[in-house]
């Protein structure tokens, strides 16, 4: 009855190891370099192959939409204008309604190409720190190399694997941040082909100063997803920069470090751009009060 009573315990101990052991090496195994691919967005995303009907096949006839609401843009202000010599309200110069008319006509019709250079330089820009760090470390910078990395630090293949353990529960941890950040990098994903598609009507706004505002929240953000996969590369060259060994305590927590400071890579970005931003706009205004309030 003893014998029973321990080997029970031991039973569902090493069932539920087995059962972490094969779903953190499913992980391992099939989703990192899906990762890559989600994480280092390229041009090639304007071809996607599941959208290919909206971007590729149809853009002409969104730009076509666009051009159209074009002609409601002005007829909008036309009414306008002329209600202003009877309500004496503000609105834009005809001049600089029709010079700003013009300049979102082709701006709309090339908004596909504007979003294709952007994408282009933020991909050439995370792709040349990459390539620093594999010059560097001999070693290919991205998500499946990292996390071999991981596996000979904490995880060690020829020992038994204890989710009970230090080592098992900093494995179950990365492996879960990791399975999140592939859902968060997914939606990513999608968000900037949504950004691409709209990008015309984004221009479009900027025809009127009250609807500039669009454009403005469309390039932030824009931006901010796309400038996201260089702030992910520049951690990637730290997470390789660190030598981690599976005796180094202290050596294996810096390390983990880094792979949290890839999960929060994107609130990180987002404070920094909107702290930047909020830190340009006050130097702006106060340029323009000093100049507005000086007499010269």
């Amino acid at each position: 009855m003893e014998n029973l009573d321990a080997t029970i315990p031991n039973l569902i101990t090493h069932t539920i190891n087995v059962l972490f052991s094969n779903l953190f090496s499913s992980i391992d195994n099939s989703l990192y370099s899906i990762l890559d691919d989600l994480v280092f967005v390229s041009t090639d995303i304007i071809d996607h192959p599941h959208l290919g009907d909206i971007i590729g096949n149809n853009i002409s006839g969104i730009i076509l939409v666009a051009n159209s609401l074009v002609i409601a843009f002005l007829i909008y202000y036309s009414i306008t204008y002329l209600l202003s010599h009877f309500t004496f309200s503000q609105v834009q110069n005809p001049y600089q309604f029709i010079f700003r008319l013009l300049l979102c006509v082709i701006f709309i019709n090339f908004s596909y190409s504007i979003c294709y250079a952007l994408i282009f330089s933020t991909s050439t820009l995370s792709l040349a720190i990459r390539s620093i760090g594999e010059n560097l470390f001999d070693t290919e910078i991205g998500f499946s190399s990292i996390i071999q990395n991981v596996n000979t630090v904490i995880f060690l293949e020829h020992n038994a694997f204890n989710i009970f353990s230090i080592d098992g529960l900093l494995k179950g941890f990365i492996s879960i941040g990791l399975l999140n950040l592939l859902l968060s990098y997914a939606l990513r994903y999608v968000i900037i082909l949504v950004f691409i598609l709209i990008s015309p009507f984004a221009f479009l706004s900027l025809i009127l100063t009250d609807s500039s505002w669009i454009f403005k929240s469309w390039l932030k953000i824009f931006l901010f997803l796309l400038m996201l996969q260089v702030f992910v590369s520049l951690i990637l060259l730290v997470c390789f920069s660190i030598s981690a060994t599976s005796s180094d305590m202290f050596s294996r927590l810096i390390y983990i470090g880094s792979i949290y400071a890839l999960m929060k890579a994107n609130n990180y970005l987002r404070d920094f751009m909107i702290g930047l931003g909020t830190d340009i706009s006050m130097g702006v205004n106060s340029i323009k009060s000093m100049f507005a309030g000086g007499h010269i």
